[in-house]
């Protein structure tokens, strides 16, 4: 933990006395992070005692440090009169994002009850796609028209700053509140007080629209190491900035997604690491997957049974599925994990696709040809007989090649029909793999049965 263990007795000791006058003091010693900490770890008793001798501001901050699942049940515990009052002192994407996840009849009850302005602004934000530049970005930004001069604009930063998200950068709209260019705090500080904006902005402007999915935003911030972008409409009217926190957030969710589903486990991906969660529950979340490729799997069977006259004539060949369908399951979901992830980060477009099919491709031969070789020089020797050798050696050089461009090449197609390509997630790939791999091998086996006999 950050803050010191002293910190938490000395709250928990304030509580047990009853001296409430002296939680504001302790708890804005420390970070909300640390507060928010804290809070969790008291008694539902406590909390109450803690919410009922802390100012709103300080549980504002606390509530933005929760996750979506803790907000809800802080606010239950708050009631909603005082639950508003907090709400109403937080940012508007983080107040947005809290009520997206609400029921819509709490939602309005709550919006009856905050200010005016602030509830206009929520339902504005609330009214964007969940996952759209709209839905994320905060309406608490510093904007200008380019008539002003750097004087006038420093004077305004002093009066208002308390009011934004993030004064490092500074936008400059015309009369009609269309977005003409951006400034840093900095380029403001070292300008000319006398200078007029017009002549210090930069006009090279990169905003986002407000549909724009929240990962493309994302790339953005990141491809310009932008701290804060800036969100227009169709207009071009400056509406709202999505800040470098924002997206940090985005993209750790789309991670989660991502890895889960590669996983093959569906559902709402915040209840995995949630010890709360029932077995029944969280078992429910990976059995949709497991179930279906269980059915896939059975063509497995089928496969062998197809060719068990192959396998009652040479034994040694048991020995070696395990190998070969192994070792397909696991190239297809190494290739897999490189598309996946080149497609999150806005790669593999155009003819990058035919060059990354083609390098795979080659990927494929060569740890085919190395691992064939191995497998093949070992079921020589072990098994006495360089016609299995052969056949093994041969049969998992080409399967490693299918697999690869199967954990290549599906992901690609699924993204190019807009499925999310995580879709094609490391149970799928193995399992499909495993079909391959083995029709592969008996084949082969089938082929050359005359020298294995």
């Amino acid at each position: 933990m950050a803050f010191r263990k002293s910190a938490m007795e000395d709250i928990r000791l304030a509580i047990g006395a009853g001296h409430g006058a002296k939680l504001p003091e302790l708890f804005e010693e420390l970070q909300p992070f640390d507060q928010a900490t804290i809070l969790q770890s008291l008694e539902p008793h406590q909390r109450q005692f803690a919410y009922a001798n802390l100012p709103d501001e300080i549980l504002a901050a606390v509530l933005q440090e929760l996750d979506l699942d803790q907000q809800q049940e802080f606010l239950d515990e708050l009631g909603l009169e005082r639950a508003s009052r907090i709400v109403n002192e937080m940012s508007t994407d983080d107040a947005a994002d809290l009520l997206a996840e609400l029921h819509k009849d709490k939602v309005e009850e709550l919006l009856k009850r905050l200010d005016e302005e602030e509830a206009e602004e929520l339902r504005e934000l609330l009214a964007y796609p969940e996952h759209s530049a709209g839905g994320i970005m905060t309406t608490e930004f510093f904007s200008f028209e380019d008539s002003l001069t750097a004087a006038e604009v420093m004077e305004r930063l002093r009066r208002e700053a308390p009011e934004a998200e993030t004064i490092y950068y500074l936008y400059v709209t015309d009369a009609q509140q269309r977005l003409e260019g951006v400034l840093s705090l900095r380029e403001l500080i070292l300008a000319d007080p006398s200078e007029p904006l017009v002549n210090i902005i930069n006009t090279k402007v990169v905003a986002v629209p407000a549909e724009m999915d929240q990962e493309q935003v994302a790339r953005v911030i990141q491809d310009y190491d932008f701290l804060a972008v800036p969100v227009v409409d169709k207009e071009g009217r400056l509406i709202g900035i999505v800040t470098v926190d924002d997206v940090l957030d985005v993209l750790n969710a789309e991670a989660t997604e991502d890895i889960t589903r590669f996983g093959g486990i569906v559902g709402d991906v915040s209840e995995l690491d949630d010890l709360d969660v029932g077995p029944l529950r969280a078992a429910q979340k990976r059995l949709p997957w497991l179930v279906l490729l269980l059915f896939v799997g059975m063509i497995s069977g089928n496969i062998i049974a197809m060719f068990s006259t192959t396998l009652e004539a040479v034994v040694a060949l048991a020995m070696f599925m395990p190998v070969i369908a192994g070792m397909a399951g696991n190239t297809g979901t190494q290739a897999l994990a490189v598309v996946v992830r080149g497609l999150a980060l806005g790669k593999f477009r155009g003819n990058d696709v035919f060059r990354l099919i083609k390098r795979e491709a080659e990927v494929g031969v060569i740890i085919g040809a190395v691992n064939g070789v191995a497998i093949a020089l070992i079921a020589a020797m072990w098994q006495k007989s360089v016609a299995l050798g052969f056949v093994i050696g041969f049969s998992l050089w080409l399967t490693l090649i299918v697999s690869t461009l199967a954990g290549t090449i599906i992901p690609l197609t699924l993204n190019r029909l807009r499925v999310d390509p995580a879709v094609a997630s490391g149970p799928f790939i193995t399992t499909l793999n495993d079909v391959l791999s083995l029709t592969i091998y008996f084949t082969m086996a089938s082929r050359f049965i005359g020298y294995l006999t």
